[in-house]
């Protein structure tokens, strides 16, 4: 078991089946020492937990726990490419998407979910910069998306 994988059952989580495409792309790209995800929804077993917009039918700490659950099919999608997440040598950048209410301004905290996740599993190598936006409306009608690029070892 990688020192990735040990952390993650240290914190009582497991990576997820890398989730199916909705259209024509792949869950992950390697170019050269990095790897990009494509946008992750919160799927679990194939299926979104909840819908709607933050700030409206989903709250703000229910859409920073789906937060987390994108970061974690994220982790999913860059093992995918590169087997081994110990050759994570760090996560540069996070993206968050958060579906919002016209009045909801919350969208940093939301995507701090996914931030924190990425620091509790891989500590210094998971601090990354990061954009977090409010949009009307998401795939599926999902509350967040997140895609991460990380550099990796050869």
């Amino acid at each position: 078991m990688s020192a990735v994988e040990q952390r993650l059952a240290e914190l009582g989580l497991e990576l997820p089946a890398v989730a199916a495409p909705l259209a024509a792309y792949v869950p992950a790209v390697r170019s050269g020492a990095y790897v990009y995800t494509a946008g992750q929804l919160p799927l679990v077993d194939g299926k979104l937990t909840c819908t709607g917009k933050v700030g409206a039918e989903v709250t703000a700490d229910e859409a920073k726990q789906l937060a987390r659950t994108c970061a974690l099919n994220a982790l999913a999608a860059v093992r995918s490419v590169v087997g081994d997440l110990d050759r994570v040598k760090r996560v540069v950048k996070v993206v968050g998407f958060v579906a919002s209410a016209p009045d909801f301004t919350g969208q940093p905290a939301v995507v701090n979910g996914a931030s924190e996740l990425l620091g509790e599993v891989l500590g210094e190598k998971g601090v990354h910069a990061r954009s977090a936006v409010g949009v009307a409306v998401l795939p599926l009608d999902a509350p967040v998306e997140v895609e991460i690029q990380v550099e990796v070892e050869d």
